[in-house]
């Protein structure tokens, strides 16, 4: 009897494990738990604050719409690369929605949602399906590293002097009150 409950308890493991392993939305799920308990919390103490020329880079909406960089000077600007497969984006995917809700009326800020597989069709059906408000967008030219190398998801904030003031990849939780203060700093500075 023993024997057996061994081997139930060894083969419930290895189920669990393949779901997260093969199941996009369970390994989101279980990030999103982690990110919950305050891992994954942005690092916003010291912002990068580099000078950075964005002229002619772009990206396109799903309307055919571009929309510059470079003409966006005197905004925040927060452009995340994410893809509908990668479950750690989707992990951070309600964490970005409630921080564009709160800030998609403010006139300082523009938030890029590019769907770095640029299957805009298909990244529209993720979004309505979960009920996203975000504009999504997808690379209309070349990416400097400095602001994508490849890494998804990886996101990107300017100050309105155009500065990348911050860059992380890999999953974070951007409702944190700590972000959010440090977003509103960057929309009153000079």
């Amino acid at each position: 009897m023993k024997f057996l409950k061994k081997n139930i308890f060894n083969a419930l493991i290895i189920i669990i494990f393949l779901i997260l392993v093969l199941v996009p939305d369970a390994k989101a799920f279980f990030i999103r738990g982690l990110m919950e308990i305050g891992l994954y919390s942005p690092k916003v103490e010291q912002p990068i604050a580099t000078a950075m020329n964005f002229n002619g880079i772009q990206f396109k909406d799903i309307k055919g719409n571009v929309i510059d960089l470079g003409e966006l000077k005197g905004k925040v600007i927060f452009l995340n690369f994410w893809a509908t497969w990668c479950p750690p984006c989707r992990a951070e995917m309600p964490s970005i929605n409630k921080l564009y809700n709160q800030f998609k009326d403010d006139k300082n800020f523009v938030f890029i949602f590019a769907d770095a597989d640029g299957d805009l069709e298909k990244s529209g059906k993720f979004m309505s399906t979960r009920k996203y408000g975000m504009p999504i967008f997808k690379v209309n030219s070349t990416v400097p590293e400095q602001i994508f190398a490849g890494s998804l998801p990886t996101t990107v904030i300017f100050d309105k002097q155009g500065r990348l003031s911050f860059r992380h990849e890999g999953i974070a939780n951007y409702a944190d009150k700590k972000f959010v203060e440090f977003l509103n700093r960057l929309k009153v500075s000079e």
